[in-house]
């Protein structure tokens, strides 16, 4: 059960979908639906098209360039568009995949729930503590047959459920500690400033720069860590403290590099460091637990252990979305849904408790960051 209270978040009546959730088209590719087709739409798109069990059928985006788009990279080319996803959840498709900017996140959920169709949904759950008790809410209150999964792909790469069943196992004692890191290239410092924006347009296009639409770069980017370092610890984090800054930023209003300690149940620590400025050739993004007889190394890319005889690591044989998309759709056409949706704001709001200890640099708990929305 969640440490989150489902008592104090869910004050309503059961939430009955606007349709039934579609079947389990056991008898048929599953046919899905894309909400934003942008590149990391187009990318799932692609990726899940490739699945002899799915079929994508249908696209909503704002632009019509990027509807064309997506249906020559996908391919689909007879997929139907529409400029209004509602409309598209009132269409035929099983299940969307909902890849829009951060801050329609907990909207967008919202008329995915009530549409009834299963939804796989890219992270985060949202941008504030408000809009991840919003999708919280909408998780518990959710049909039991709908699949309700976030792109938190480490939850279904290979190479971190091999490193997951290890911890389990006991090979390398309870854990001690934990390090996770993200530094990679992202920008130079010298890009163009735009001025703020100031038509719905401009804010849509200029999204990635400030936090009231991307979130701040923990709480989009570096949450993929702080969800996996949750999972292997088992728990959420009871308070935090961090710092960060902009050495070199000069656009929006997002940190460059940051840094952030977290307290887990168990007087474990953890620590985040992340940095969008290093040199093109560099980039580390991976998580570390150190436990008393060994350690573990997990990534994308690989995973890493030792218990006393050498190093021992294994690489994925490809990235590990593609292991997270077979599962969405396993769970669709075989009628085996899971609901992802308390976990995915909880690991959202892990990030945006470091977020906050950064702001106000002091501690903050978690306590504290959940009475203040």
């Amino acid at each position: 059960m969640s440490s989150v209270s489902r008592r104090t978040l869910v004050k309503t009546a059961a939430l009955v979908p606007a349709q039934a959730v579609r079947g389990s088209a056991q008898n048929s590719a599953v046919k899905i639906g894309i909400i934003g087709a942008g590149g990391r739409g187009t990318y799932l798109s692609r990726t899940v098209a490739k699945d002899p069990r799915a079929k994508v059928v249908a696209i909503s985006d704002v632009g019509d360039e990027q509807i064309a788009t997506a249906r020559t990279r996908i391919p689909a080319p007879d997929a139907k568009a529409f400029k209004n996803y509602q409309d598209l959840l009132a269409s035929d498709v099983d299940a969307v995949m909902i890849a829009t900017p951060v801050y329609l996140h907990p909207e967008h959920f919202e008329a995915a729930v009530k549409s009834g169709k299963h939804i796989y949904m890219e992270k985060p759950a949202g941008l504030d503590v408000a809009g991840c008790k919003l999708v919280m809410r909408l998780a518990d209150l959710a049909d039991r047959k709908q699949n309700i999964t976030f792109g938190f792909q480490q939850r279904y790469g290979g190479v971190y459920v091999k490193a997951k069943q290890m911890l389990d196992s006991g090979a390398i004692g309870k854990i001690r500690e934990v390090h996770g890191e993200f530094l990679k290239y992202a920008l130079s410092g010298n890009e163009p400033v735009p001025p703020p924006p100031r038509t719905p347009a401009e804010k849509l296009e200029q999204w990635k720069l400030w936090r009231s639409t991307f979130g701040e770069v923990i709480v989009e980017t570096y949450v993929h860590n702080l969800d996996a370092i949750n999972w292997f610890v088992g728990a959420h984090p009871v308070k935090a403290i961090g710092t960060g800054g902009r050495t070199v930023e000069k656009r929006g209003d997002l940190l460059d590099h940051l840094s952030v300690t977290y307290d887990y149940p168990g007087n474990v620590q953890a620590t985040m460091i992340g940095s969008q400025m290093t040199p093109r050739f560099f980039r580390s993004n991976n998580e570390r637990y150190i436990g008393e007889k060994g350690f573990i190394q997990t990534a994308r890319e690989y995973w890493t252990y030792n218990t006393g005889s050498g190093p021992v690591t294994e690489k994925s044989e490809y990235d590990i979305t593609v292991d997270a998309l077979k599962e969405f759709v396993s769970r669709v056409a075989e009628g085996k849904p899971e609901n992802a949706g308390v976990r995915a704001a909880e690991s959202t709001l892990t990030s945006i408790l470091g977020q906050m200890a950064i702001d106000r640099r002091r501690e903050v708990s978690w306590d504290e960051m959940m009475k203040s929305a």
